[in-house]
């Protein structure tokens, strides 16, 4: 039971579905981490427990994941708070009052192993556990305590076992935001969570509040135990969102690897961004997400398992995500080469040309750009040939490998240097008198100059520019 694969985060959240079941609006994480004997307290609202309701409760495996169970129940197999509990902490203690009365019981492994008897006690003085004055009128406690998962390294440094402790939780933070984020969002949100008395904000992945967020409609498959819901998100580009917007939605891991299905049971998160063989996790994806929601008497189906971390979608749901998949791909795709359309356009002069080559695309600069045609032209002519070779040395010298591994860390954070425009002046001078040479209009000279990088952020300085060579040549 110690070994079912929590982590952490994965083990609060079983908690706090246990409180989601009991219909709690508050739920508050606390953790003492400097003592000698550290502890963590999950403390709700909820409905609370009786003393026979609470020895079931602490039976491992009370339910029968066959049985039936309410829609708001997240439940699965009666063993997610032992099981959770366990693999974190030797001590467990759950405290609960309902209508009134105050109930307590322990589970000790210590004590288990030195008996053999799996019995749990039932407490009778609660003076001497932390957190048991934090009880609501009805509500429940669970207190971890011997946390020897939690604190392995430095288990005889308070100070360092403390700092393993509290990162360990801060990691835990983000988990249950965006785990419980349908419960926390809203002006009237059903849930509250607070973490050593700081509310947590919920995570959506989807933007949805965001004005460039692109929202199909919902899509329904009816099945033998149940619905299925599908909806498909396209978040918006990076240069549409703050940085630190940006960097939320995308999470530790990135936007890269946060694309793909969310997958809801009962709106609790169980899967947040994977595709499950559907499709490959690429760059110009990166933006498309769809959720899916699936009822609680699908857990069979989909093969839940006990954490409530993993699923295995049917072959039916299969191949219907598989067509949605495709058109969503389609709208990411367009939304992330939006900029980059103009650069492979016949009309605009780009500095540098994409060529598909040999089933690849190759990048190399553009020889015809009026910069380098016209700045060619003004050397003398033993010089030309030397500069045409230094023009392809630097095509052929692209750095495509360490390109590769900054755009998979994080392709927005790969930008163009940025010159001001006295640094351009001279060379936006030559393709200005190159391309006016040509018999272009001023009015086209700006547009064609300004469609593409480095020009496309000084049109007001290159139509000034354009405006003074027209006067000059006219008088």
């Amino acid at each position: 039971m110690r070994d079912f694969g929590y982590t952490l985060e994965t083990a609060m959240a079983d908690v706090v579905d246990n409180s989601v079941t009991a219909r709690a609006t508050r739920i508050e994480i606390l953790a003492e981490t400097t003592t000698d004997e550290p502890w963590v307290a999950i403390i709700d609202d909820g409905c609370g427990m009786t003393e026979l309701e609470l020895i079931e409760a602490m039976r491992p495996g009370s339910r029968n994941p066959l049985h039936e169970r309410e829609g708001h129940d997240l439940g699965r197999f009666g063993l997610g708070l032992k099981s959770a509990s366990f693999s974190q902490c030797r001590q467990l203690t759950v405290i609960s009052r309902k209508a009134g009365a105050t109930c307590a019981a322990t589970w000790d492994l210590d004590k288990v192993a030195q008996t053999n008897d799996w019995r749990v006690d039932l407490e009778d003085d609660l003076s001497g556990f932390p957190a048991a004055e934090r009880l609501p009128e009805h509500g429940t406690i669970v207190l971890w305590r011997k946390l020897d998962r939690l604190s392995t390294n430095f288990r005889h440094d308070t100070s360092k076992r403390s700092a393993e402790i509290n990162k360990a939780i801060s990691g835990a933070e983000r988990h249950l935001r965006l785990c419980f984020h349908r419960y926390m969002e809203g002006t009237r949100p059903s849930l509250r969570i607070l973490l050593n008395e700081r509310k947590l904000s919920p995570i959506d992945p989807f933007a949805t509040d965001h004005l460039a967020t692109q929202v199909d409609p919902e899509e329904y498959l009816p099945l033998v135990n149940g619905q299925v819901v599908t909806q498909c998100f396209t978040t918006p580009h990076h240069k549409k969102m703050s940085k630190s917007a940006w960097e939320e939605l995308g999470g530790p891991e990135g936007h890269l690897r946060s694309q793909g299905f969310y997958i809801y049971r009962e709106r609790r998160l169980i899967i947040a961004g994977s595709w499950l063989g559907l499709a490959r996790q690429t760059e110009l994806t990166k933006l498309a997400r769809v959720r899916v929601d699936i009822p609680n008497t699908m857990d069979s189906d989909w093969k839940i398992d006990v954490r409530k971390a993993s699923a295995q979608m049917p072959p039916v749901v299969r191949e219907r995500l598989r067509k949605i998949v495709e058109r969503l791909q389609g709208t990411s795709k367009r939304t992330y080469q939006r900029r980059g359309r103009k650069l492979v356009s016949d009309e605009n002069l780009p500095l540098w040309n994409r060529i598909q080559k040999d089933g690849g695309i190759v990048y190399r600069p553009n020889a015809e750009h009026p910069s380098i045609t016209g700045f060619a032209q003004a050397l003398p002519e033993e010089f030309r040939h030397g500069f045409q070779a230094c023009i392809n040395l630097m095509g052929t010298g692209l750095p495509i490998a360490a390109l590769h591994a900054d755009m998979l860390g994080g392709a927005e954070g790969v930008t163009s240097d940025e010159a001001e425009f006295s640094d351009l002046s001279e060379a936006a001078e030559t393709a200005i008198r190159a391309l006016l040479a040509t018999s272009m209009t001023g009015n086209d000279v700006v547009r064609t100059l300004c469609s593409t990088e480095p020009f496309i952020h000084h049109k007001n300085s290159i139509r000034q520019l354009v405006e003074d060579i027209e006067q000059g040549e006219s008088s």
